[in-house]
């Protein structure tokens, strides 16, 4: 007889990813705490040690997941921009059972940190309103993603696959990214 292997511990980071794949491979609302600790092969209520706000703290926890998007300055304001609006797209793509947790969710913890962040890498990179331009591409980079998944047939029931990636929705993301980028430079 094979030994067992040890569980793995719990851990924030495991319930975190657990919860992602199944509001990513069932939808947010399908997102319960005992469907979670099935998931995680634990009582639903080993999960209250690690978020011990419940639901709510996974929420939290998942919206932040995806938000908070750091990258390294790059030359020019533009350029960082742009890394920033990537990096922001592939998350929320990557995920879309969090989508409407990322939309409505104001940002706090790691996102608030991340925001401003992007704020002072304009501002040090020479953008006089850098705030304002945080806050409209947040908003081009969100409602995009919105776009495409509503596109992709993710959420549709009917439809057994959805489209991951399309070459439409890329070209035009790099467009509207630089046309918002344009604006925001004078």
């Amino acid at each position: 007889m094979p030994a067992k292997r040890p569980p793995v511990p719990l851990s924030r980071e495991r319930i975190i990813d657990a919860a992602l794949h199944i509001a990513d491979g069932q939808g947010l609302r399908r997102l319960t705490m005992r469907r979670l600790g099935d998931a995680l092969q634990v009582e639903a209520m080993a999960i209250y040690h690690h978020l011990p706000r419940g639901k709510e703290a996974l929420m939290d926890a998942l919206a932040e997941h995806v938000t908070a998007i750091q990258v390294d300055p790059a030359t020019t304001w533009q350029e960082t921009a742009r890394l920033w609006c990537r990096a922001q797209r592939e998350a929320l793509r990557e995920h879309p059972g969090v989508l409407a947790l990322a939309l409505t969710k104001p940002p706090k913890g790691a996102t608030a940190i991340a925001i401003m962040e992007q704020t002072e890498q304009l501002t040090d990179a020479g953008l006089s309103d850098a705030a304002e331009a945080v806050r409209t591409l947040r908003a081009f980079v969100f409602g995009s993603v919105a776009v495409e998944v509503q596109q992709s047939g993710w959420a549709d029931p009917e439809r057994d696959t959805w489209t991951r990636r399309d070459d439409r929705a890329d070209a035009d993301f790099e467009r509207g990214m630089e046309a918002m980028l344009r604006g925001l430079g004078g």
